[in-house]
């Protein structure tokens, strides 16, 4: 009878554990650099024939690793402001910009940054009404406080995850605020009162995509490392940089289950100088254990890197290219001698970076294989 009792027992404990049995989730999320606007851009989309702005072309090569991730985010630094179309130093770019990054497979931009008010309250304001139109997820400006207290933090929703999404810029070069919008300013009243409004969601992971740092510096600054641990402080899972223009170290920290990029370059600009002519998407793959209706654990199972790397044909088109696809299969397509040239001196110099500072995030050379690419006539 005691034999039989104890047997009883380990049943019921079996039965127990089944009924609540473990269920994993996983979602991929990629981020994006700096999406700019220069004149060149603008000129190389715009068809005299038809009058018309198109960007397909040059995001045709990257346009897989983008729509691999379940969720992918980058920095829209530029206005929506309509014509006149301009770049540097105030930009506002053809909606058809927008309309490409959504066909590629970007599913938010963050919209706070040192550019958000270059074309005022008209500016700010048409942005967000186009992005909306486009139905593109966007956080970082909003149009009155109203709409900030219903739209901040942004939730993502996929694969049975939540995720809360913040955005906040330095600055907006000088430019004042327009009156009643509202720009994230990035500060640390701001960012525990934020935070604390996001937990009160329950969300599996909380990430904030900051615009900060100095310029062409390729190593974070103090503020830069003191913001990202404040936010870790306060139960951020992760931190992604913009506005350096340049590439700026990675770090999955496996011991509290954190992650941070502090500047992931631009990722299509009409910047040619040396460490300026490309940028990085950080991948990183979230894993959610299921314990109970009311008991889960997320965790950041892998990250990693692409590089991609903005040629500029002879016939002054743009093409976003992966680094490594573009070394493997295709270093014909680069037609001239100084492109070849600046291109391996990007790879060689983003690499060597990588490797001195990065923690735990190595460079990705192929696509996830769970991700078919299709039509294959848009793989290099």
């Amino acid at each position: 009878m005691q034999y039989a009792s104890v047997m009883l027992s380990i049943f019921f404990i079996i039965s127990s554990i089944h009924v609540f049995a473990q269920d994993t989730t996983r979602i991929s999320l990629l981020f994006a650099g700096d999406i700019m606007g220069h004149d060149s851009q603008i000129a190389s989309a715009y068809s005299p024939t038809t009058d018309t702005y198109d960007y397909t072309s040059c995001f045709q090569f990257i346009k897989p690793y983008v729509a691999s991730a379940d969720v992918s985010i980058a920095n829209l630094e530029v206005t929506l402001a309509g014509p006149p179309y301009k770049g540097y130093p105030q930009f506002s770019s053809p909606d058809a910009l927008a309309l490409a990054l959504k066909a590629i497979g970007f599913d938010a931009l963050v919209t706070a940054n040192n550019h958000c008010v270059d074309r005022g309250k008209p500016g700010l304001e048409r942005t967000i009404a186009m992005l909306d139109s486009f139905e593109i997820a966007h956080t970082g400006t909003f149009v009155d406080t109203v709409s900030w207290l219903n739209d901040s933090p942004l939730i993502i929703e996929k694969n049975g995850f939540m995720l809360a999404l913040l955005n906040y810029t330095y600055g907006t070069n000088g430019l004042a605020v327009p009156k009643s919008s509202i720009v994230n300013l990035l500060d640390t009243v701001a960012l525990k009162r934020d935070i604390a409004r996001a937990k009160k969601l329950n969300p599996d992971a909380i990430i904030v995509f900051t615009h900060w740092g100095i310029e062409y510096e390729s190593l974070p600054s103090k503020r830069e490392k003191d913001l990202t641990a404040f936010c870790f402080q306060q139960g951020v899972r992760l931190v992604i940089g913009s506005h350096p223009h340049v590439l700026q170290p990675m770090e999955w920290k496996r011991e509290s289950n954190q992650f941070v990029a502090y500047s992931l370059g631009n990722f299509v600009s009409g910047q040619r100088k040396r460490y300026t002519d490309g940028g990085a998407l950080a991948y990183v793959e979230l894993q959610k254990v299921q314990y109970r209706p009311d008991s889960a654990v997320t965790t950041i199972d892998s990250a990693g890197y692409y590089l991609d790397w903005v040629y500029r044909t002879l016939d002054k088109d743009y093409y976003v290219l992966p680094a490594a696809k573009v070394e493997n299969d295709s270093i014909s397509f680069i037609a001239d001698a100084s492109s070849r040239a600046a291109f391996k001196t990007f790879a060689e110099d983003s690499r060597l970076l990588y490797q001195k500072y990065n923690q735990n995030v190595l460079e990705m050379t192929n696509l996830p294989k769970s991700y078919v690419v299709k039509p294959k006539n848009e793989d290099l």
